[in-house]
């Protein structure tokens, strides 16, 4: 749990005018998540300003992070405030190594960035799996979008 930020004029635009109110924008970013194909019948999309608060259960830690990232990933919101839960079916597995978060600069490509965090620029689909399906094509990435940065296996 905890508050992740994101750059509020970066991501992409599913607000046609800003005078949406904050129910009309949950719905959006809501509906945005799905259409990456998760599961959120169990997860609240609320939104604050330009906070979105999520709340609820999803299935994986991976799944959670994509979430986080799906919503907070959208032009308008520069704060996504964690309150997923993981429930995972019996029995428990060992938990997975925390994702850290990468917020993309300017002049940043996938494999600048996997040299930067793994030492090793041939670990980029590393990053870009852990990030599907946001992501469609490694090259397309921009500044101030947020990336899951999972551990190496």
């Amino acid at each position: 749990m905890g508050l992740i930020s994101f750059i509020k004029n970066a991501g992409t635009k599913i607000f046609k005018s800003e005078e949406k109110r904050e129910e009309e924008k949950a719905e959006l970013i809501a509906e945005h998540i799905k259409k990456f194909g998760f599961d959120v019948s169990k997860v609240k999309v609320a939104v604050d300003d330009e906070k979105v608060i999520l709340t609820g259960q999803v299935d994986t830690r991976a799944n959670k992070n994509k979430i986080i990232v799906t919503a907070g990933n959208v032009d308008g919101i520069s704060a996504v405030e964690d309150h997923l839960l993981v429930m995972t079916p019996e029995p428990v597995a060992p938990p997975e190594p925390e994702k850290q978060f990468y917020t993309v600069k300017k002049g940043d490509y996938l494999s600048k960035i996997a040299k930067q965090v793994y030492g090793d620029a041939r670990k980029y689909p590393v990053i870009f799996e852990a990030n599907k399906p946001m992501l469609k094509d490694p090259d397309l990435i921009y500044p101030g979008q947020v990336l899951v940065i999972p551990p190496l296996q």
